[in-house]
């Protein structure tokens, strides 16, 4: 079952995704400073979650055993494990197979969350405090910094550097990502029923719109502090927990910033679009039918770019950076030297918004004459 509040939030994150990629990589990280980078991850990876338990509402709905659900989601994390590592090889080039994008981040999180299916929430929930509290301090121990000092991350191919960058020092290391899809699955088994439940309702999730503002309130709490007591941020231990506004790494403020704005984000979509007639028609246990026909427009183009986001993230990559690499190739000893200084910013915002006219187009013809992209495969091998 799809639902349109997710939907567009997947929309929403994968044109911030695409515009942001090609201005930074196509044009430099200055060119793309006034976009609200760092928001597109943070929604991804919750949405994650949350599909994750909406999938697995529709395996139990359909009697699949708990043994089964878990053969599926192992494939599945298996799948896009191996995909973010060849993703990392053929787009990124062979040095940067270990840099722990957010598939190989995904890829753990299933894996993750067929344990958090099976235990308590109040569990899952700890886990989540624990991640959070404790991933500032072990940046610290890791040594962080040292994996940065060109701006992004290099480590050695050791296997203590491998395991590192995958818990700690990588692009979307363990501590503190995988907050993200925890989190979507605990808000999606709140808010959307089960194949067991005896009220199919769905709520509105006020608790979650309330949670979010209260993060967001929290994530201000920091920076203020950190801005008007510069000596308690810069000691030793401050220093761990009041870090600004950062993406890289994922400082305090930035993580509660961003689940704090995407769980607000989620509650007043899934209020004003998922729960009004003007989009969907409801059945008459109270569940989200069809799109109305007031709704359908949004709902297709939404849909499109929902089902179609893997396939999406693989393609825009090498759509704008292969060519980087050949021209680098052909023109000089450096595959990437034109990497960040290839064009002006208005000609990589315009290639983006170009590519997702020419992806909509595309994955609608795909849609209509049956054939399949990247999430199609992971179907037909996974389940």
């Amino acid at each position: 079952m799809r639902h349109l509040s997710i939907d567009i939030l997947r929309m929403c994150a994968i044109f911030l995704m695409v515009f942001i990629h090609f201005t930074e990589n196509l044009s430099g990280y200055s060119a793309a400073s006034w976009m609200p980078t760092g928001f597109a991850a943070p929604i991804f990876t919750f949405l994650a979650g949350m599909s994750y338990k909406i999938w697995l509402n529709v395996q139990e709905s359909q009697g699949v055993s708990d043994v089964d659900i878990s053969k599926k989601t192992l494939r599945r994390s298996l799948f896009l494990f191996g995909l973010g590592f060849a993703f990392n090889i053929l787009v990124w080039l062979p040095e940067d197979t270990f840099n722990w994008d957010i598939l190989t981040l995904i890829a753990t999180a299933f894996f993750v969350l067929n344990f958090c299916r099976k235990v308590d929430p109040s569990l899952s929930i700890v886990v989540c405090l624990l991640v959070f509290a404790a991933s500032p301090s072990f940046r610290v121990i890791a040594d962080y910094p040292e994996f940065w000092t060109n701006g992004y991350f290099e480590g050695d191919t050791t296997l203590s550097e491998i395991l590192l960058g995958f818990l700690v020092t990588g692009f979307f290391p363990l501590f503190p990502w995988i907050l993200y899809p925890i989190t979507g699955f605990l808000v999606a088994s709140s808010v959307f029923p089960n194949a067991h439940s005896t009220n199919n309702k769905r709520k509105f999730p006020r608790a979650t719109g309330l949670l979010g503002v209260a993060f967001l309130v929290l994530a201000g709490l920091v920076l203020f502090t950190r801005s008007q007591f510069p000596d308690l941020a810069n000691n030793a231990v401050g220093n761990q927990f009041l870090e600004g506004w950062t993406m890289f790494p994922p400082s305090m403020a930035y993580v509660l910033g961003t689940l704090g704005l995407t769980l607000f984000a989620f509650a007043q979509c899934h209020y004003w679009i998922d729960q009004n007639p003007r989009f969907a028609q409801k059945t008459t246990n109270g569940t989200t039918g069809t799109l109305s026909e007031r709704g359908r427009p949004l709902g297709t183009i939404a849909r499109t770019f929902s089902r179609h986001s893997l396939s999406i993230y693989l393609l825009h990559h090498v759509v704008h950076l292969w060519p980087l690499w050949i021209y680098g190739s052909i023109y000089g000893d450096d595959p990437t030297q034109f990497w960040q200084n290839a064009l002006p910013a208005y000609a990589s915002i315009s290639l983006s918004v170009l590519f997702l006219i020419l992806c909509y187009f595309l994955f609608r013809w795909m849609d209509r004459t049956g054939k399949s992209a990247a999430e199609g495969l992971m179907r037909w091998v996974c389940d």
